[in-house]
């Protein structure tokens, strides 16, 4: 009975953790089409979705998944710039027979070629380098690519992208490799906290320093990013686009993820598997034209709204026992902002509060009394907890009194009472009857007197 009570309590805690403090975000339509099969757009200052579409739906990722590679590399390679490793062709053999040779993209790295740790990763992230991937996937998976992979499946699941599965280290087509445009989000976000990385991610233009080469170049190794929105050369350039990875796959589309900031606002957009052509047959970069959109669309129409002042005066309960004051204000315990598009009038936002009628003192000041849940069209945007805006002491003559009279009326009283009267009846009863038979004892002991005075009574005179 103990173990299952435990059971209980335990699974009502949990049950309370993950229902409090939810924060969710209401996601909006671009008044345009989106191209690419699956988009993911967040504001990353807040976490919330601006926009999505089927953004859990599996897509091939392409060399999206440099990213993860890179994470692998940066989280065992400290120093990048001093440790160095020579490419090794043996590395390159699986790139010679590729079913789809218009996937692949090289950076120049030849065959006995030396360059640090640092400069792979410029190579990986800038030009979706395959052979840089390689060389990386080896070396840190101790000569073993298979290892290595391992070790980017592990690092998804710990990150939560559970709908990732990655076969390789460079993003050629495989069907089993597969990702979410939510997935390759979570990835993202998990790689802009790791040291070093937003850095090459978002950098345009790299020369790379070969400790040796074995191949005389016409030009030096110079690297360009393959997000073209943010270079000024460029027909889809947008001020404030930066980095982070695109991808190509005849059977995948072409994918791309980028960050762009506008007033200090900050995006990610994840789009995945775009169109190769038009309906004309004509090459078209839907990926980029999509991201375009999608970020003109964000800088111009949202902003940050207030929905829910600190200071906002929600309620008042009544306070039981209280010195003073019978009542205590409620106030939000945060106050609660977001990302807000421009069309979307705020005084729609319909506001529940949950509150209880009354309560009793003391009160503290920041006190959790109830909770407030904001929704439109009955989309949750936030639950935000409902505090005492003052202190209530307790009067203790109220407090007594309210706990003399509550004892009166409660149930146990009542059953006292009933067990008294009860036992009081019981014991009139035992009385009674111990009387009467006191009182038949006294009359048949007299009774038994004259008897025996009868019959032996003139004897012993």
């Amino acid at each position: 009975m103990k173990k299952f009570i435990s059971f209980l309590s335990a699974l009502l805690i949990c049950l309370y953790i993950s229902s409090s403090n939810v924060s969710e975000a209401v996601t909006f339509t671009p008044p345009f089409d989106v191209n690419s099969q699956s988009a993911y757009m967040i504001n990353l200052d807040t976490k919330s979705v601006i926009y999505e579409k089927n953004a859990d739906a599996e897509q091939m990722p392409a060399s999206l998944v440099d990213i993860m590679t890179a994470i692998i590399v940066l989280e065992n390679c400290p120093d990048t710039e001093g440790v160095t490793i020579t490419a090794d062709k043996s590395l390159y053999t699986e790139f010679e027979n590729y079913e789809y040779p218009d996937d692949l993209r090289y950076a120049e790295i030849w065959d006995g070629d030396t360059f640090t740790v640092k400069d792979y990763l410029y190579a990986l992230m800038l030009t979706s380098s395959c052979e840089a991937a390689n060389i990386l996937a080896n070396y840190f998976g101790n000569q073993s690519i298979p290892a290595f992979v391992d070790k980017m499946n592990q690092k998804a699941k710990e990150i939560g992208a559970d709908n990732t599965v990655f076969t390789n280290p460079h993003g050629l087509y495989d069907p089993k490799q597969v990702s979410t445009a939510r997935d390759m989000a979570l990835i993202t976000e998990y790689a802009l906290t790791v040291p070093g990385f937003e850095d090459i991610a978002t950098t345009e233009e790299y020369q790379a320093n070969p400790i040796s080469y074995t191949t005389q170049h016409e030009e030096e190794w110079t690297w360009t990013h393959s997000n073209t929105i943010m270079s000024a050369a460029s027909d889809y350039y947008i001020y404030g686009v930066k980095g982070i990875k695109t991808g190509n796959l005849q059977l995948g589309g072409r994918s791309i993820i980028t960050m762009a900031s506008s007033d200090g606002i900050k995006y990610l957009i994840v789009l995945m598997n775009a169109p190769f052509y038009d309906e004309d047959g004509d090459s078209k970069y839907y990926h980029l034209i999509d991201a375009c959109n999608l970020i003109d669309w964000v800088f111009n129409n949202f902003k940050y709204e207030i929905l829910l002042s600190k200071d906002e005066e929600i309620a008042e309960i009544k306070v039981d026992d209280s010195d003073g004051n019978g009542y205590v204000l409620v106030k939000p315990k945060d106050e609660f902002s977001t990302l807000w598009y421009n069309d979307v009038d705020t005084t729609s936002i319909q506001k529940n509060i949950k509150l209880a009628d009354r309560v009793s003192a003391p009160v503290e000041k920041g006190e959790k009394l109830g909770e407030i849940e904001l929704k439109l069209s009955d989309e949750v945007i936030a639950k935000v907890d409902l505090v005492a805006a003052d202190k209530v002491d307790r009067s203790f003559l109220k407090f007594n009194l309210t706990m003399a009279k509550n004892f009166f009326s409660t149930s146990w009283f009542v059953r006292a009472i009933v067990i008294s009267l009860i036992i009081s009846l019981l014991y009139l009863a035992l009385c009674i009857w111990a009387y009467n038979d006191a009182k038949n004892r006294s009359k048949g002991s007299f009774s038994n007197k004259k008897i025996v005075k009868k019959l032996y009574g003139n004897k012993r005179k």
